[in-house]
């Protein structure tokens, strides 16, 4: 029996309401008709460039986006629609996020008790200087102020807040910038133990190579939305099993594949061409790339393209 996801997002769009020159006020959609889930036991890596939208998915599902955002669309937590006061609710507790920024460490708490929190049992204790141990931090690291840290000892304290949570769903966003590769494959390894308990993990990642090792699917992100789903297996087998012509191009653009560029970039979000946001880039464009492309499945995973076979 097929497992029901833990979260579930579809549709998706994000605006922000905003000033433009002088008191001219303006909308500009940052994400647009986006889709995803992530079943327990799985974890789902998010690939793509810069400003495609990941984090905003992650805050989106939080909860944690500025007051000038507006949301449409359908986020669902365990079959539950995820309203701001059911995220408020489950956050930190059901639901963790890593942060890609250690600026999220108080600085005016010890990390100890920020791992554990204020009110910590012996047991989560106990799992702190285990998960510190395997994050090779110094047992008086818990002692410690976040400015006394360095940036690699702070992005580990902050993957070891979400691994003591209990959570059943773990969002986590560029967890291994600021660590060395041994450190980097440590926290993704605990990340796949997670999952393989039955949590559901959302990792958000540029490390898309290592990803690929530790993950059981791959949602491919271009301009805000959701260009491709597809096993991470397909990544690792080649290019000729990939749907999306941007999913192509990140895997031709790996450094063992010829680090080989595209022309053209990411467009913004106030300037987004019509129809399919890749075709300006897209070698196989042709007119109808200009109408609305929805998701389709082919070949166990979906695209959002017309040409795809």
């Amino acid at each position: 029996m097929e497992k029901k996801p833990i979260l579930e997002v579809e549709d998706l769009s994000v605006t922000f309401h905003m000033y433009d020159k002088g008191l001219e006020q303006s909308d500009l959609k940052v994400i647009s008709n986006l889709s995803l889930n992530v079943k327990p036991g799985e974890i789902v890596a998010i690939a793509g460039s810069s400003g495609s939208g990941k984090s905003l998915l992650a805050h989106a599902v939080m909860g944690i986006l500025p007051e000038n955002a507006k949301i449409t669309g359908k986020i669902t937590y365990k079959g539950r629609i995820l309203d701001q006061k059911k995220k408020e609710t489950l956050r930190g507790t059901e639901i963790a996020l890593v942060p890609q920024s250690i600026a999220y460490l108080d600085p005016l708490m010890k990390v100890g008790k920020q791992v554990t929190g204020r009110d910590s049992k012996k047991e989560k204790e106990k799992s702190q200087k285990e998960i510190f141990k395997r994050f090779h931090l110094d047992e008086k690291i818990e002692r410690c102020y976040p400015f006394q840290l360095s940036g690699g000892m702070a992005r580990r304290v902050l993957v070891s807040t979400a691994v003591i949570s209990n959570a059943s769903l773990i969002i986590a966003d560029e967890p291994t910038p600021g660590l060395d590769l041994e450190m980097a494959l440590e926290a993704l390894k605990i990340f796949r133990e997670l999952a393989d308990e039955g949590k559901a993990v959302v990792l958000i990642t540029h490390d898309i190579d290592l990803a690929f090792h530790i993950a059981d699917r791959i949602a491919v992100f271009y301009a805000g939305t959701t260009v491709e789903m597809a096993k991470a297996e397909d990544f690792q087998k080649g290019m000729e099993e990939l749907r999306h012509p941007y999913s192509k191009a990140l895997w031709q653009a790996l450094p063992q594949n010829g680090f080989k560029p595209i022309p053209g970039f990411q467009p913004y979000a106030k300037y987004l061409p019509k129809g399919c946001l890749f075709s300006p880039r897209c070698p196989h464009k042709t007119k109808e790339c200009e109408n609305d492309i929805p998701m389709r499945k082919i070949r166990e995973g979906y695209v959002r393209c017309i040409h795809a076979t």
